[in-house]
């Protein structure tokens, strides 16, 4: 096997440049570097033929081609730097790779340092291995074009853009000795998401927090046009960075040799300042306030396909978005196509990188860490090894007493925070509250005293007047969901725990966050045993549809959980406690458990509480149940099932049971409440589902249901479409109907009222639609007087606000 070529030193080097590299480390780099993209090229073209020992033929040629060429060489140039600095400084180091769709540079560089083969044998570092390892991307029954969760060494899908950075802090926060190294697409800079998280090097504490060293990779172009950052001067592009907060440092042109002196040079410029800043941050005098330090950031500005084609049929391809995606389509088909394929192939020249039987040959192979410092092998891009659980207190402690129920009310998410308060304060290194300005606003402001909100900008001296901000805080706050979802996310997939609250009509704002996050726990927990479970993504809705005084209807949207509900049930939960004995019993449940997306509806308002501890601990495990003191069915079949779901609703229907019972007497009412919406499933659909019997003992099979709902009726008919009672399950939810409302109001303009709710009961039920006429006038006029009532004072009357359940 003949030696790797040296590339070759072209007169284009700028005067003064830095030869960082001796000859013998540069031609090593380069060649491990051609190794990566030969590899990138055969996962995009070849099912057969892996090393082109024999001329390339259209069958060697997928039948289709698909993938994305035009970032791969940039961003395995970027790697293979990182690999010499891990080596040299015995960095803890990751790479999250934003430009999309790809991957095939992270899964060469996978390849390479032997961590594929190790998660999946048959993928071996040998000829028959790498053929089945081209063979697999972007084919049926393999891979995709992103890095999904089979692709070891990643924590970020990248599918959808806009996510890479806030991935890559939510992973630094917590871990100090860690470097998260995050590959920024410059079509990926576009999205409203990235352009926000540039701002979360305001919350880096160089004390306790790890690092993050961006890389944003101008190479010009999206899949038909420009980029914006790359199409302004240089000195807009770094006065934007500088701006932003950052030190940006410049790698730019085209001739490899010239680029990997650069690269070595800024790359380990860089990594020297994050140690100088850290080492600054963490010798200081202790009770020194941290100044925010200004972190490096690299621009590296390379040719979109870098060392691809050059043009193909008097068109250009290198360094312009023809080299986005496949930059020859028809090699199967066109001869000379094929020829350009195979010229592209060779010039990377695989007889010098790989042995007779296929692997790496030894002198490159020594350049990839070994062990965990492989970067596709760290542990912290498989979190679930470094998880520990949570200690907690216990939460039965913080409960309310409730001697008899619908006497007293409290604000469920004010019990809530205390309880989180002491959540934090036992865990203080691996747990943390996120929100979109609006912890205090959610009543969780009693968390304050375990740990204030993180801030790393200008602190001003009336700031200690209730701002409650510092520089050690754990309280995350930023008006950017995006942003926050995130942080969260990259804290929880590299092992930690976490708890984010939001309001309910923008919480909307994560939906395809969400849908990510949810699909990469699916692939990861149902199909990749490898993947250790990480903690779940914990989501508490607040500021409900149904308390919105003074914000009105644009504030009015509870639609999150039908996004939520769309996805796979073994992997999203959603929980509508009615009290706040039940919200506690619910979130220790959500903070110990594994791998779920799990959604809890609570207000922040005052509400009535009906469950004592010992209560709600048995309500929640079974996750819909009866309610003994509004049922007077026991011993005989109900006339109707009142069946509720949320805190309103549950009050409301409370309410109407009331009515019924002191003015219907013999109506015989079963009074059912929801907690976990999936219960209502059948098992054979859900994990978590009732089975038929366990669903006809609660709702029966030929009764009228009158199920009030928190949210869009759709949903509970979705669930239970398949059941036996189903063309008898009459749902009230949120019709779209509202504006500046009293609570009452609002839910008489949605139906979920219990003026309306018992009407419903009396047109259902067939010997009170004669019995009960009067009652049901009498509705009507109350329906009527609170609506005149709420608009002549701007309250509701008296009677409704101070209502209790009768004793």
């Amino acid at each position: 096997m003949s030696k790797v070529a040296t590339p070759v030193l072209q007169k284009k080097a700028k005067s003064g440049t830095t030869q960082s590299l001796t000859v013998d480390e540069l031609r090593k780099m380069d060649a491990y570097w051609r190794a990566c993209n030969y590899l990138s090229v055969g996962m995009l073209y070849l099912k057969k033929n892996p090393l082109l020992r024999e001329s390339l033929k259209p069958e060697h040629i997928k039948d289709r081609l698909l993938g994305h060429w035009g970032s791969d060489a940039g961003q395995s140039f970027t790697w293979v730097h990182l690999n010499r600095l891990i080596k040299k400084y015995d960095l803890d180091l990751i790479f999250l790779s934003g430009p999309g769709h790809g991957a095939p540079a992270t899964l060469a560089n996978c390849y390479l340092e032997g961590v594929y083969s190790e998660v999946y044998p048959d993928k071996s570092e040998d000829e028959a291995g790498m053929q089945k390892f081209f063979k697999q991307f972007s084919f049926p029954g393999g891979i995709g074009s992103h890095c999904t969760p089979e692709t070891p060494g990643s924590i970020h899908e990248g599918g959808e853009l806009g996510y890479s950075l806030s991935h890559g802090f939510g992973a630094a926060f917590d871990n100090p000795n860690l470097i998260v190294t995050v590959m920024v697409g410059d079509g990926e800079a576009e999205t409203g998401p990235l352009a926000t998280s540039w701002h979360s090097n305001k919350f880096l504490n160089p004390v306790h927090d790890g690092a993050v060293l961006p890389v944003l990779h101008l190479n010009g172009y999206k899949i038909a046009n420009p980029t914006v950052l790359a199409r302004i001067s240089a000195e807009e592009l770094e006065w934007l960075f500088k701006g932003y907060g950052w030190t940006p440092y410049f790698v730019e042109g085209h001739d490899p040799a010239l680029m990997h002196q650069q690269m070595a040079e800024v790359a380990e410029k860089c990594v020297l300042e994050i140690r100088e800043i850290q080492r600054k941050a963490r010798s200081a005098k202790a009770g020194t306030v941290p100044e925010r330090p200004r972190w490096p950031m690299i621009i590296l500005r390379s040719p979109k396909g870098w060392t691809g084609p050059k043009e193909l049929d008097g068109h250009k391809v290198e360094d312009f978005w023809r080299a986005h995606q496949i930059p020859i389509l028809d090699p199967q088909t066109n001869s000379p196509h094929l020829k350009l394929v195979e010229k592209w192939l060779k010039s990377y020249k695989p007889e010098e990188l790989f042995d007779k039987t296929g692997r790496l040959v030894p002198e490159l192979k020594e350049l990839a860490p070994v062990g965990v410092k492989r970067i596709s092998g760290n542990p912290h891009a498989n979190g679930g090894l470094l998880r520990k659980p949570l200690e907690m207190p216990d939460f039965t402690e913080y409960g309310v007493d409730v001697k008899k129920p619908g006497q007293i009310e409290v604000s469920p998410t004010y019990v809530l925070g205390g309880f989180l308060r002491d959540v934090m304060k036992k865990n203080m290194s691996s747990f943390r509250v996120f929100g979109p300005d609006e912890t205090a606003s959610n009543r969780l402001q009693v968390i304050y005293e375990a740990s204030k909100k993180t801030w790393m900008a200008e602190i001003l001296p009336e700031d200690s007047d209730g701002t409650e901000i510092s520089a050690d805080g754990r309280v995350m706050e930023m008006l950017s969901e995006h942003t926050l979802e995130g942080w969260f996310e990259g804290y929880v997939l590299t092992g930690r725990h976490g708890f984010l609250s939001s309001y309910e009509a923008f919480v909307h704002v994560i939906d395809s966050m969400f849908n990510q996050h949810a699909k990469w726990l699916e692939k990861s927990k149902l199909e990749l045993r490898w993947r250790a479970p990480i903690s779940s993504i914990n989501l508490l809705i607040t500021s409900l549809v149904w308390r919105q005084d003074h914000n009105g209807f644009t504030h009015q949207d509870p639609g999150f959980l039908d996004v939520v509900a769309n996805k796979s049930p073994h992997v999203v939960r959603i929980y509508l406690p009615p009290d706040a004995n039940c919200l506690l019993s619910v979130a220790d449940h959500c903070l110990k458990s594994t791998n779920y997306v799990n959604v809890i509806v609570a207000d922040k308002a005052p509400h009535l509480q009906y469950l004592s501890m010992d209560e709600a601990i048995k309500h929640c495990t079974k996750g819909i149940g009866i309610w003994d003191f509004a049922s007077n069915d026991a011993g005989d079949e109900p006339d109707v099932v009142i069946a509720c779901a949320g805190d309103i609703p549950t009050a409301e229907a409370l309410a109407a049971v009331a009515i019924l019972r002191e003015r219907c007497s013999n109506v015989k009412i079963r009074f059912v409440n929801v907690v976990d919406l999936f219960r209502l499933m059948p098992e054979t659909e859900h994990p978590h589902g009732l089975s038929e019997k366990e669903f006809d003992s609660l709702f029966t099979k030929d009764k009228p249901v009158i199920f009030n709902f928190h949210a869009y009726a759709s949903l509970i008919h979705k669930f239970t479409y398949k059941r036996n009672n189903h063309d008898n399950i009459h749902v009230r939810g949120y019709k779209e109907q509202g504006n500046i409302n009293t609570p009452l109001e609002l839910a008489i303009l949605n139906q979920v009222d219990r003026f309306n709710i018992a009407i419903d009961v009396i047109d259902r039920v067939p010997r009170l639609q004669v019995t009960a006429a009067h009652t049901k006038e009498w509705l009507k006029d109350q329906i009527i007087d609170s609506i005149n009532f709420a608009h002549e004072n701007g309250i509701d009357r008296e009677e409704i606000r101070d209502w209790k359940w009768p004793l």
